[in-house]
């Protein structure tokens, strides 16, 4: 029978497989496409759409899934840069604490830097890792490779009683896990995942204080009047996040507000409940086969160590999930149901 979910995105994607691979990439919409497709054939005509105004419509959507007010939200293009910008921000000698097998965008900037001291702990360990002295605290509030959920509110706690500040990747929960932003002193997440956005969509969220970051990624459009700050160095910043802009790739935020759209009208909750049951399911199917994922409960996305080596045949016929490290990575959202589960539970067993 179909869910209620299910009725309501039936005609909002097109897939042509069974698609349990969103911890990889998210499918766009079709409204998102059918818009990217307008704002390319109106600029190859020379009558270019208002694609900032898209900007602006996709900032507002994800400040009101992340539950913080538009101005504390940057849109960008790259976690990978925004985890740079807060990298670049701190003085020599900081200590940052990470957590161990984190996403390389993440970790990365903060290992560029020679003359910090990073310490790095098994990802259960992050709030008893905070000690004074401890500058920051950066971890992925779902881990990538297996799905294991941070416990996000004894990490802030440990982090505001030793005055650490903290940094969220959320890019593979925001769109599925309730999120709010302002629990954390900055979040970065990509817009291609669970967000169903088109690559090319990034946003950072900041403390109203702006977090004391520097903008040393400034351009035009971190102007407080973007279409006065052209030429010369930038006289007046952006008095809200928008000073952290990067040029924005406006073809696909011009999709991405479609997306974000369908996110809001279903409700983060709902897809929650959809995307957990999906995955409880495949849990349950795959006790029946004799085999253990790693532990993630209520993440909707399920790794099972030693199937990686699986992904070609399933994908060739026609499931797509992911391996990684030597396990088969399953990821369900709302555009999946208990049948494309079962195929690829079947797809196992054989």
């Amino acid at each position: 029978m179909e869910t209620f979910l299910e009725s309501r995105t039936a005609d909002a994607f097109a897939p042509r497989s069974t698609y349990l691979n969103t911890a990889s990439t998210g499918l766009i919409p079709k409204a998102g496409v059918q818009a990217m497709q307008e704002a390319v054939a109106a600029a190859a005509a020379g009558a270019p759409t208002d694609m900032f105004a898209d900007v602006e419509a996709s900032r507002a959507a994800f400040a009101r899934i992340a539950g913080v007010p538009a101005r504390r939200v940057a849109a960008g293009a790259s976690v990978a840069v925004y985890a740079g910008l807060i990298a670049a921000s701190l003085p020599a000698g900081a200590e940052v604490v990470l957590a161990e097998g984190d996403f390389s965008s993440l970790v990365t900037p903060f290992h560029i830097r020679a003359d910090l001291k990073l310490r790095t702990v098994p990802l259960d360990e992050l709030a008893h890792a905070v000690r004074p002295g401890t500058a920051l605290v950066a971890y992925s509030a779902v881990q990538s490779a297996d799905g294991r959920i941070a416990d996000v509110t004894a990490i802030g706690e440990a982090a505001r009683t030793h005055g650490a500040r903290t940094l969220v990747d959320v890019s593979q929960s925001a769109g599925w896990l309730p999120l709010d932003a302002g629990a954390a002193d900055y979040t970065v997440s990509v817009g291609f995942k669970w967000l169903l956005c088109p690559r090319g969509v990034a946003f950072l969220t900041v403390p109203d204080d702006l977090g004391a970051l520097t903008p040393v990624f400034a351009g035009w459009v971190a102007g407080e009047r973007p279409w006065d700050s052209c030429y010369g160095p930038v006289e007046e910043l952006a008095h809200s996040a928008r000073r952290f802009d990067i040029s924005p790739s406006l073809f696909s935020y011009a999709g991405a507000r479609h997306s974000l759209d369908l996110v809001e009208r279903i409700g983060v909750q709902a897809i929650r409940a959809h995307d957990v049951a999906l995955a409880d399911r495949f849990r349950e199917g795959l006790a029946a086969l004799g085999r253990s994922p790693v532990p993630a409960p209520g993440s909707a996305i399920v790794s099972v160590p030693e199937l990686g080596r699986r992904q070609g045949e399933l994908s060739a016929a026609g499931i797509e999930v992911s391996n990684r490290a030597g396990a088969l990575r399953a990821s369900f959202h709302l555009y999946d149901t208990e049948a494309d589960v079962d195929r690829l539970l079947d797809a196992l067993s054989r």
